[in-house]
């Protein structure tokens, strides 16, 4: 981004890294699914949890920017935010899964 001299160019870093961070949440998801996949309960579980958080980061995105119509309320830098918004948010939610990865204790 401290490159970028257009919106344009902007709202593309944006999306670059956000996309970047989702790569590697899916990555670190995979993972944890692989290594707990002998344990029924927690694959599910997680599973769970994860689709509820992403119904959490689309709703929280949502509410940060309510209005029906984007691009008059919100401008043309809206795309940018938003998909800084849902970097932030998908780092986040990165350090949480490694606490649970972390934490993670199979049965016995």
């Amino acid at each position: 981004m401290k490159v970028a001299d257009t919106q344009h160019d902007l709202n593309l870093c944006a999306s670059d890294e956000a996309n970047r961070i989702d790569a590697e949440l899916n990555t670190k998801y995979k993972n944890f699914l692989a290594q707990i996949a002998g344990d029924s309960l927690a694959l599910a579980k997680l599973k769970v949890a994860e689709r509820a958080w992403l119904r959490y980061r689309d709703a929280l995105i949502a509410a940060t920017y309510p209005a029906l119509d984007k691009q008059l309320n919100y401008g043309t830098e809206y795309p940018m935010n938003v998909n800084l918004l849902r970097a932030k948010l998908t780092r986040e939610h990165m350090a949480t899964l490694t606490d649970l990865i972390n934490d993670y204790q199979p049965p016995q």
